[in-house]
């Protein structure tokens, strides 16, 4: 085997966590998916025999790609909640086990509240297990100052409201969506969509139930022909073409019975990798 086709080889083994770390980071596969691909380039264009430890070297470069890309959002106008310096008692490592285990897709709602490198720094270390020597040196700053990162943003994580952790309850949830969708139920539709739903695909971004629920009206044929289904590992659902493959996909993020995130799949790309489950 050649060492380009070792070298992708090896790269692919560690996709499905450098794929992790940016959808967490960044809150959407499409931009998680173009991180990814950037860290292959410049893989690909790098010295890669003398990487020692490539799992290590891709963590910390996917880490930069979304810092950036947070960055960049910031400076386009996205600004973050300026965060609170109030000092926080340090919680015992089995409470941030607990944490960091029950976040999960809380992350789509809760990070959009931290700053890019509190971001990072909870997200790589306490869903990651990242040391904070590894955090600062991708954040260029003293491993305290990493530390304290992570720990302001994971005083607001605690304050935030989980996603519904019943699964039953958000495909109740989501079979609501999706019947009043199929009925172009504008009421209905508001009724199961939180205030602020934010609707994302590869390249749009709708936001405000009102809004959501104008776009979701007009799917009613799209709706009738959805197939329940787990995306992503979220509730979602499917809609199939003549040969019974993925044509698009939704991917629904429940928050307090209401839909907080809707995830909108198109590109073959990303529903290959979308990780798609019918439900009976």
């Amino acid at each position: 085997m050649s060492h380009p086709d070792f070298l992708a080889e090896r790269f692919e083994a560690h996709r499905p966590r450098l794929h992790a770390v940016a959808y967490r980071m960044l809150g959407s596969f499409a931009e998680a998916d173009d991180a990814v691909q950037e860290v292959w380039f410049r893989l690909s264009r790098s010295q890669s025999r003398g990487i020692d430890n490539l799992g290590g070297w891709l963590t910390t470069v996917v880490s930069r790609v979304c810092l950036d890309m947070l960055r960049s959002r910031t400076s386009r106008g996205e600004e973050p909640l300026e965060p609170d310096r109030r000092p926080e008692p340090v919680a015992g490592p089995e409470q941030d086990a607990l944490l960091a285990d029950s976040v999960g897709v809380a992350l789509l709602v809760v990070l959009q509240t931290l700053t890019p490198a509190e971001r990072l720094a909870f997200v790589l270390h306490d869903l990651f297990a990242v040391p904070f020597e590894e955090v600062a040196a991708v954040l260029d700053r003293t491993p305290a100052a990493a530390r304290q990162l992570a720990s302001r943003a994971r005083r607001r994580v605690r304050g935030a409201q989980a996603p519904d952790a019943d699964v039953r309850r958000q495909r109740v949830v989501v079979d609501a969506f999706l019947a009043a969708a199929r009925e172009g139920d504008f009421e209905g539709l508001l009724k199961v969509l939180d205030p602020d739903v934010v609707a994302r695909a590869e390249n749009w971004v709708n936001a405000g139930a009102a809004a959501v629920a104008r776009g979701a009206a007009s799917f009613a044929h799209a709706a009738r022909q959805a197939r329940t289904a787990l995306v992503g590992g979220l509730p979602g659902a499917v809609v199939l073409d003549a040969e019974g493959r993925p044509e698009r996909a939704l991917a629904f993020t429940v928050v307090r019975d209401r839909i907080a995130v809707i995830e909108f799949f198109t590109e073959p790309g990303r529903l290959a990798a979308a990780g798609i489950v019918l439900v009976p």
